[in-house]
């Protein structure tokens, strides 16, 4: 990568000291003080979670080589997961005398050193930083894990600390959108469980509803679909979070060599459930026609049920606990919710016409949900573009000349 004019190209040791935190060993010599400590699990991308804070006999002499600092730049040493190695943030110091495990780096920036800890954490969240740390990670058993040699070569590039100091401000405005936004989706997710468990359960009617609510068996209201041998359809997939999805849209195995004769078929407005997951609430109503994996149960409602509806229902927790409840097996690995057992369970729903106004309602939220996502999704985007300019020097911000001298 070329240095930019009146930047400087150096290794991160030459700026930086990467500390090594505390073992969990239950064996110390000499004295020891309780002191709490940090663990990869209270890192985060780019904040702490510090809501269980756990302590640690630490040796009484070694007290201060693992004690955090205001200014510390913390980094996960592995994770199952490649893409999240490196993950960290900057310690400002929340917990007093708090220390760290060994598993979280502590990268402390030398007092004479021209580099701002936000700045050298921006370089390492950047697609030059991922790149590098995804190069150097080795795995065993599943774990991705980065050492301090490889964390101490990381090339850095870096302009006066006053446009360091303007590029991590640019940044952050990014961040405090995409937080906000964060808070938004929180909130808005929150009303729409509330309103969910109102009007779901009838505790709240909407306006121009008065019929008493029925209480039907799953059975009444749904019959199971079981056509399979349909080479013809695309291949579907059933997931919690984005509902029924064409399979090539995820990240999962090819399965292109499959015997996909007893795959299912389902149609839009069928109810479609994993038989091993439904007691997590894994089920969703289709708006494809396509085939399903065996593993999966499809329903067709009746006249009696809206489909969009009964897809809300099935999210409820009061009812997702009476799928749990109906599940056969042994251990939570063998748990199935076949269609006799799902058809035995009893719902009080309201009439059609009042489902349809509840689904409705309860659809706008989701919509409201999506575009606010898609909102979020883009200040990320264009965060990603923007730290791809400013840290490479492809973009200079305005400063004093003096500062760029």
């Amino acid at each position: 990568m070329k240095t930019p004019v009146n930047w400087k190209s150096t290794l991160l040791h030459r700026v930086a000291e990467v500390r090594s935190g505390l073992s969990k060993s239950t064996k110390r010599e000499g004295p020891t003080v309780r002191k709490p400590y940090l663990r990869v699990a209270n890192v985060q991308d780019g904040f702490l979670d510090l809501s269980e804070i756990k302590e640690i006999d630490a040796p009484e002499n070694q007290v201060a080589r693992f004690t955090l600092k205001q200014g510390d730049l913390l980094l996960i040493e592995g994770n199952g997961n490649p893409e999240n190695l490196g993950r960290g943030c900057i310690w400002d110091g929340q917990i007093p005398e708090c220390v760290h495990q060994n598993h979280v780096f502590a990268v402390r920036t030398l007092p004479d050193a021209e580099m701002l800890p936000e700045f050298m954490a921006l370089q390492l969240q950047s697609d030059h930083g991922r790149n590098y740390l995804l190069s150097c990670a080795k795995g065993s058993t599943g774990l991705s894990t980065l050492n301090s040699a490889q964390l101490k070569e990381f090339p850095l590039l870096s302009p006066c600390v006053t446009e360091q100091r303007s590029i991590v401000a640019a940044i952050a405005t990014w961040n405090t959108a995409i937080q906000r936004t964060e808070q938004l989706i929180a909130a808005k997710a929150r009303q729409k469980a509330g309103l969910m468990a109102e009007l779901l359960t009838g505790r709240r009617r909407l306006a121009g509803f008065q019929t008493a609510w029925r209480t039907w068996h799953l059975g009444e209201l749904f019959r199971e679909r079981v056509e399979n041998n349909r080479k013809d359809l695309p291949l579907l997939s059933i997931t919690r979070e984005e509902g029924v999805v064409p399979r090539d849209c995820l990240d999962r195995k090819d399965t292109a060599s499959e015997d996909k004769s007893k795959y299912l078929r389902i149609c839009p407005g069928d109810i479609g459930y994993n038989t091993m997951r439904m007691w997590q609430g894994v089920s969703a109503l289709s708006r494809h026609e396509g085939v399903v994996s065996p593993a999966y149960t499809v329903c067709i409602p009746g006249p009696e049920i809206d489909g969009t509806f009964a897809s809300y229902l099935f999210k409820l927790p009061e009812v997702v606990h009476l799928f749990y409840r109906f599940s056969q097996g042994l251990t939570s690995d063998t748990w199935n919710l076949k269609f006799h057992h799902f058809a035995a369970i009893r719902v009080r729903i309201p009439e059609p016409e009042e489902q349809v106004a509840i689904a409705s309602l309860l659809s706008i939220l989701d919509e409201e949900l999506a575009l606010i996502r898609q909102q979020r999704d883009a200040l990320a985007h264009q965060k990603r573009g923007l730290m791809q300019k400013l840290l490479t020097g492809q973009w200079r911000l305005p400063i004093e000349e003096e500062a760029m001298a």
